[in-house]
């Protein structure tokens, strides 16, 4: 057995504020092979995005990871000196924000970022991490690249902003890539071009890359294993054919039943009723309960993992074990 790129345990993050605690990431496990691709999915607000930060080492006061481990090729994360994170981040840990501004230096021109980039973690030319920079940009369809590295952030669209931002997550070609809904702002031929090329670098460099998103489409294209998140824990885990094919958690069902593409025509559209109930006032036992058609007085108790049918972890009283066998 080798030791997966990236083994999250009872990852926990919470956000001490004065109205109370927010467990954004309460209990979160999961494990990733070099080479394969999570797709971590849910609503907004379910702390998929804390989680990416989590494992980044980007979360800022009020929040602090409270428990758990993140163990990056057997090495621990959450107890690294940030001076070592800081060599590992950018280098063999990348990650995309949605917002690319969160990546660019909106009064440096691209090329002074993206060398900057380069010779952070490699001791090379100018002229070389110029060229890597360059390639880096005609990687993710940039036209014109030599010229537009002269260019400032303003002086592109927001999707362009976040081709460069992709970019520079991909120069190093990480072990680690966490893509946070990176191709949201990009029109679909693009999305599938950085599609594409996120699935050649996992391929070609044994990259393992977590994408977290809410579109479904996106994933059922990319993902080799889907784990979906609700109220800041995950509520299954399994195979992404199985998960989108033959969903056993109610809410897993909902989700997927809500995408309209999977209504009859003329029919009314299906969603789940009700909203994510906020985290600082969770519902004691079951966080979806309050949503969940097949709720009854055991959902008052917190369910733990378990696996209902092979190669499926859901936390659930009542899953929906004949619609999966």
């Amino acid at each position: 057995m080798t030791t997966p790129t990236l083994e999250v345990r009872n990852l926990r993050t919470h956000f001490f504020t004065r109205a109370g605690v927010v467990k954004a990431v309460d209990d979160v496990s999961f494990t990733i092979a070099s080479g394969r691709v999570l797709g971590l999915v849910g609503e907004s607000g379910s702390g998929k995005t804390v989680t990416g930060f989590s494992i980044i080492g980007l979360v800022d006061p009020p929040g602090r990871i409270a428990g758990g481990a993140i163990l990056y090729q057997g090495q621990d994360l959450a107890k690294l000196p940030e001076r070592e994170m800081r060599a590992l981040r950018g280098n063999r840990i990348a990650m995309i924000f949605q917002d690319p501004m969160m990546t660019l230096n909106p009064v440096l021109r691209i090329d002074t970022q993206m060398i900057e980039a380069v010779q952070a973690h490699a001791k090379v030319s100018h002229a070389e991490a110029r060229t890597r920079a360059r390639d880096a940009l005609g990687m993710v369809g940039i036209p014109s690249p030599d010229e537009r590295l002269q260019a400032y952030p303003h002086q592109f669209s927001g999707g362009m902003r976040q081709r460069v931002a992709i970019a520079i997550a991909l120069l190093h070609h990480p072990d680690l890539l966490i893509a946070d809904e990176p191709t949201t702002a990009l029109d679909v031929t693009i999305q599938a071009q950085i599609l594409a090329e996120v699935q050649k670098l996992a391929v070609n460099y044994g990259t393992a890359l977590i994408w977290i998103t809410h579109d479904l489409s996106v994933i059922a294209g990319l993902a080799d294993e889907i784990a979906v998140m609700y109220a800041g824990r995950i509520v299954e885990t399994g195979a992404a054919d199985a998960v989108l094919d033959r969903p056993v958690h109610p809410y897993t069902h909902g989700l997927i039943g809500s995408v309209p593409s999977r209504n009859r025509r003329g029919e009314k559209l299906r969603q789940i009723p009700g909203t994510t109930p906020s985290l600082l006032r969770l519902p004691p036992g079951c966080a979806f309960r309050t949503r969940c058609p097949r709720a009854d007085a055991a959902c008052e108790q917190e369910p733990l993992p378990s696996q209902p049918v092979p190669e499926r972890t859901v936390r659930c009283f009542h899953p929906l074990v004949a619609v999966a066998a």
